[in-house]
């Protein structure tokens, strides 16, 4: 339940920032991928660069902890395995192999979540809806 927890936790920050990055550069850039959209571009050809963005402003917190893992700080799990008598060689290995499952399930929970998002952007007939953006349509912001 631990590691469910963690990978949980730091997969749902991921997802957050993947998905408030999407929304907000398709409010941003609308006129731009509405200009795609006229020129024959399907929805995903029109949204593909903001996804790669939002993809890796979602990746961001996980790659600053693996890079700063060990070095800088020590992870929580380790050190607790290790203070609680834990051979440190083993209890390395656990924080890596947590590490990896981390940034694989943000990666995919943020890949789903981008991918779902975009397509949810548009309607069936690939006009952009930022209408579904918000609770009361009657307030869109522009």
């Amino acid at each position: 339940i631990p590691l469910l927890g963690m990978m949980l936790g730091n997969t749902m920050n991921g997802v957050g920032l993947a998905m408030e990055r999407l929304t907000t550069g398709a409010w941003q850039q609308r006129k731009e991928i509405e200009g795609r959209l006229l020129l024959g571009a399907s929805w995903r050809e029109a949204l593909r660069g903001l996804q790669r963005e939002s993809l890796r402003s979602g990746m961001i917190p996980v790659l600053n902890a693996l890079s700063a893992a060990g070095i800088v700080h020590l992870p929580g799990m380790m050190t607790g395995q290790i203070l609680a008598g834990a051979e440190p060689v083993e209890a390395v290995k656990y924080q890596i192999l947590i590490m990896f499952l981390i940034g694989a399930g943000t990666g995919f929970g943020a890949l789903a979540a981008v991918l779902l998002g975009g397509r949810r952007l548009f309607d069936e007939r690939q006009r952009l809806r930022l209408d579904r953006l918000v609770a009361n349509p009657g307030r869109m912001r522009h």
